[in-house]
C-alpha cells in the first residue's frame, strides 16, 4: 500500500500522541489506518529478533494486547483514543460495510472485471465517509483475516469494553447492520424475481414464492428485534431462515438448468452473487440474535477481509465464473470427439476413407492457394481470400462427412479427459490406456488418409497440366518459394506449433457458439417462429432447426479455423511479427505441387528432402499442441488433478512394449 513504508517509522507513543478527535475526518481515518499498520508492522529496533511465518501471524495479537495494556494504564491516551473512535463512528456511514463489501454494484461480469482492474491500478483514499471504502485500507493484507479469526474471548471482551467507552450508546452497530440486512434482502429478492434467473429455477422450489415473502418476513423480524420482543422474534427468525433456505435451493437449481440448456457467464455471476448475499445475511442474523455477539462480529470482520481481497483478484473472477462455460464447451467437444476415435477394424477403415476424402478436397485447396498468391494482393486481402479458401474447403469436408486429420485432437482431448476420472482402479486405468491406443491409431489413420490422396492427386494434376498445356499449373518460381519456406532448417516447427494453437482456438470458438446457440434456443426459434414457419412450412422448418442444431459446431469450427489460418498471419504482419501457418496436409500438398513443377531432378535436391522431413514433424506438432491445450482446458474445467502421472505413463509404456501393434493398427477381427 502507498502508506506502508512511511508508517514503519511510527511507534505507539507517537501514534497515541497524534490522536485528535477534533481533526477533519480524513485525518482521523488516516490515523486509524496508521494504527492498524502499526499492529502488523511495528517500527524495527536494533537487535529486535526476526519472526517466522507463525510469529508474523501472532504479531498483531501481541501488539493489540500491548495497545490495550497501554490504554488501560494511561487515561489520557485512552480518552483521546476513544474520542477518535467515537467521532469517526459518528461521522461515517457503516451500512455499506455490511451490505456492499464483497459484492458487485452491477450484476454484470464485465462491469465487475473493469471494477477490479480499476482497484488494481488506481490508489484508494482515506477521504471518505463510507466505512466500506475505508475497510480495505484498514485491512490491506489477506493475512489480516487469519489473526482476526484468532482473537480469543479475553481480547474480544477487552475490545468490547474499549468500544463501549468510545460509543457509549450501546450496540450502535445494530442499526447499520439492520439496514445492511434490508439492502441484502432486497437484492436477493430482486435477483430471484428477475426473468433470467427465475425462468431457470426449478418451478417446484418456487411454488411457495420464497422471494416474494422475503421482504415482509424481514420487516417482522426487524420490528421484533428492535422491540426486544424475544417471543415474537424467534418465530420470525425461524420463518425468515426457512425462506432463505428455500431461496438458496432455488438459486442452486440454476446451474443444473444451465448444464442442459446452455451456459451464460453473466447468469453464473448473478447466481454466485445471490448465494454470497444469502451467506452474508445468515452471518448478520447470527450477529443480531447472539446474546454475546463479540465472537460473531469477529467472524464477520474476518470474513469481510477475505471477501474484500477476493474481490480484487481478476484471476479468481475468471477461474470461478468461466469454469462452467469451459466445462460445457469441453463436454460439447467431447461429444463430437467420440466420433473421431476408432475402436475396431471397421471404424478404422471408415476413418481412412473419410480422411482420403478430406485429402481430395485439400488437393483442390492447394491449387486455389497458389492462385490467390499469384494475384499479388495486399497482405490483408491475400490473407482474407486465403482464409476464405481454407474455410470453404473445411466446410465442404464437413458437409460430406469427411475428415481433416489435424481437427481431431482438439475434439478428442475432452473425450480423453472424461476417461481420467475413472483411473482410480486398475480396470479404469487399463480402459484409459485402451483409449490412448485408440486415439493414437485414429490420428495416424487420419493423417495417412489425408496424405495418401492429397500427394498423388496434386502430382497427377501437375502431370496432366504438363501433358495438356506444356506447363504445370504451379510454376517453377512458386515451387522454389515452397522449398525455401517449408524446409525443416527454417522456422517451420515453430510455425507448426503456432498452427496447433489455432486448431485449439477453433474448437473453443465452436464450443462457445454452440453453447450460445443452445442458450438462446435458436433451434426452437427456427422450428416455431411464425414467420419462418409461414415461409418454410412446419416440416421444413423443423428439419432446418435439427440441421442447424447438429451442424452449428462443425460449421463454426471449420469457418473460424479457415479464417484464422489466412488472416492471423496477415494481421500479425502489421505488428512486424513474421508468423506463418504450417498445416501438415496443406504443406504436403504444396511440396507435391513443387515436385510436380520441378520434375524428377527435384529428387536429387537436399532442400526438397528437408521439406519432406518437415512434414511428419509438422503433423506431430499440429496434433500434439492442439491436443495438449484442449486436454488442459478439459482437465481444469472438470477440476481433475492428474497427480499420479508416473502410474499413467507407466501403464501406457507397458502396453506399448507388450502390444505395440495396437497403437498403429486396429485389433484383428474375431
Amino acid at each position: 500500500m502507498w502508506f506502508k513504508r512511511a508508517n514503519r517509522g511510527w511507534d505507539l507513543t507517537a501514534l497515541l500522541n497524534a490522536a485528535d478527535p477534533r481533526a477533519e475526518l480524513a485525518a482521523r481515518n488516516l490515523w486509524l489506518v496508521r494504527l492498524m499498520e502499526w499492529l502488523r508492522h511495528p517500527a524495527k529496533r536494533s537487535g529486535e529478533p526476526g519472526l517466522d511465518g507463525s510469529g508474523e501471524r501472532a504479531l498483531p495479537l501481541l501488539r493489540l494486547k500491548h495497545l490495550l495494556n497501554v490504554l488501560e494504564r494511561n487515561p489520557v491516551h485512552a480518552e483521546a483514543f476513544a474520542g477518535v473512535l467515537g467521532s469517526v463512528w459518528h461521522d461515517i456511514q457503516a451500512l455499506g460495510l455490511f451490505a456492499d463489501v464483497g459484492f458487485a454494484s452491477r450484476m454484470a461480469l464485465w462491469s465487475e472485471l473493469l471494477h477490479r482492474l480499476r482497484q488494481r491500478v488506481l490508489p484508494d483514499t482515506v477521504d471518505t465517509r463510507e466505512l466500506g471504502e475505508l475497510f480495505g485500507l484498514l485491512f490491506p493484507e489477506p493475512e489480516d483475516a487469519l489473526w482476526l479469526a484468532e482473537l480469543d474471548d479475553e481480547l474480544l471482551s477487552r475490545l468490547a469494553t474499549l468500544f463501549g467507552q468510545a460509543v457509549p450508546t450501546g450496540n450502535v452497530w445494530r442499526e447499520p447492520m439492520l439496514g445492511g440486512l434490508t439492502v441484502l434482502i432486497s437484492g436477493v429478492a430482486a435477483a430471484g424475481l428477475s426473468g433470467p434467473l427465475r425462468q431457470r429455477m426449478d418451478p417446484e422450489l418456487l411454488s411457495h414464492k420464497p422471494f416474494t415473502q422475503l421482504g415482509r418476513a424481514t420487516e417482522q423480524f426487524s420490528d421484533a428485534l428492535q422491540r426486544a420482543d424475544r417471543a415474537a422474534m424467534m418465530p420470525a427468525l425461524q420463518y425468515l431462515r426457512v425462506l432463505l433456505d428455500s431461496c438458496r435451493l432455488a438459486a442452486e437449481s440454476i446451474p443444473r438448468h444451465l448444464e442442459g440448456y446452455g451456459v451464460s457467464v453473466d447468469i453464473i455471476f448473478e447466481v454466485e452473487q445471490m448465494l454470497e448475499r444469502l451467506r452474508r445475511i445468515e452471518t448478520l442474523l447470527d450477529c443480531l440474535v447472539s446474546p454475546e455477539p463479540q465472537r460473531e462480529l469477529a467472524r464477520l470482520v474476518s470474513n469481510l477481509v477475505r471477501v474484500t481481497h477476493a474481490r480484487r483478484s481478476v484471476r479468481m473472477l475468471f477461474a470461478r465464473h468461466y469454469s462452467m462455460l469451459a466445462r460445457k464447451v469441453a463436454e460439447r467437444s467431447a461429444e463430437t470427439g467420440e466420433h473421431y476415435i476408432t475402436r475396431n477394424a471397421a471404424e478404422y477403415r471408415d476413418m481412412l476413407r473419410s480422411a482420403a476424402g478430406g485429402g481430395l478436397v485439400i488437393a483442390g485447396t492447394t491449387f486455389v492457394k497458389f492462385a490467390v498468391m499469384a494475384l499479388s494482393l495486399s497482405a490483408f486481402w491475400a490473407g482474407f481470400w486465403a482464409g476464405a479458401n481454407y474455410a470453404a474447403s473445411f466446410v465442404a469436408i464437413h458437409l460430406m462427412h469427411w475428415t481433416v486429420a489435424t481437427k481431431q485432437p482438439a475434439m478428442t482431448a475432452p473425450a480423453m479427459a472424461q476417461k481420467l476420472s475413472d483411473i482410480d482402479n486398475d480396470e479404469g486405468l487399463e480402459n484409459f490406456v485402451d483409449e490412448v491406443a485408440h486415439l493414437l491409431r485414429s490420428q495416424i489413420a487420419g493423417i495417412v488418409g489425408n496424405l495418401a490422396l492429397v500427394v498423388p492427386l496434386v502430382l497427377g494434376v501437375q502431370l496432366l497440366s504438363w501433358l495438356s498445356f506444356g506447363a504445370p499449373l504451379v510454376g517453377a518460381k512458386d515451387a522454389e518459394h515452397v522449398l525455401h519456406s517449408l524446409t525443416l532448417l527454417g522456422p517451420t516447427l515453430l510455425f507448426a506449433a503456432f498452427t496447433g494453437t489455432l486448431l485449439f482456438a477453433s474448437s473453443l470458438i465452436a464450443g462457445w457458439v454452440e453453447n450460445w446457440f443452445v442458450f438462446y434456443r435458436l433451434d426452437a426459434a427456427i422450428a416455431w417462429n411464425p414467420r419462418i414457419v409461414a415461409r418454410l412450412g412446419q416440416a421444413r422448418a423443423q428439419r432446418w432447426a435439427d440441421w442447424w442444431r447438429s451442424n452449428i459446431s462443425g460449421l463454426t469450427a471449420n469457418v473460424s479455423l479457415g479464417m484464422m489460418l489466412g488472416l492471423v498471419p496477415a494481421l500479425l504482419g502489421f505488428f512486424a511479427l513474421p508468423i506463418e501457418v504450417r498445416h501438415v496436409t496443406l504443406s504436403a500438398g504444396q511440396i507435391a505441387a513443387a515436385a510436380g513443377a520441378l520434375g524428377l531432378e527435384v529428387l536429387q535436391r537436399a532442400d526438397f528432402w528437408w521439406c519432406v522431413a518437415a512434414v511428419p514433424l509438422t503433423g506431430a506438432l499440429n496434433v500434439s499442441v492442439s491436443f495438449y491445450l484442449a486436454f488442459k482446458v478439459a482437465l481444469r474445467s472438470r477440476g481433475i488433478m492428474l497427480a499420479d502421472r508416473a502410474r499413467v505413463s507407466g501403464a501406457i509404456w507397458r502396453r506399448f512394449k507388450a502390444q505395440p501393434r495396437s497403437f498403429f493398427l486396429p485389433p484383428k477381427a474375431n
